[in-house]
């Protein structure tokens, strides 16, 4: 059983190796591509602000719950680039989840 930094330096060589090389990762995974874990901190924050949109629209609040779903979308789609599978591109432009 590795210890906490063993565990944290061997995940930073995974991710260094998979920006690196992905053609290489990808066929020791059978050649699928590698998928980021989904941070339930997005989720959370989705649905929660979508939430507040719909009651903010039920109240009659409109310009309030259009301001609100727009940071929702923008919530979803940042979930959507970060659980992306690894490709071949720029660096990643959000931070890691720990």
């Amino acid at each position: 059983m590795l210890n906490k930094e063993d565990s944290r330096r061997l995940a930073q060589l995974e991710r260094q190796l998979r920006r690196e090389d992905p053609d290489f990762c990808s066929r020791m995974s059978g050649g699928r591509p590698h998928r980021k874990p989904v941070p339930v901190s997005l989720i959370l924050a989705a649905t929660v602000v979508w939430a507040t949109a719909l009651i903010l629209a039920v109240l009659g609040w409109w310009a309030a719950a259009i301001v609100a779903g727009v940071w929702a979308l923008v919530i979803m789609v940042a979930l959507g680039y970060r659980c992306r599978p690894s490709h071949r591109g720029g660096p990643d432009i959000l931070p890691p989840v720990w």
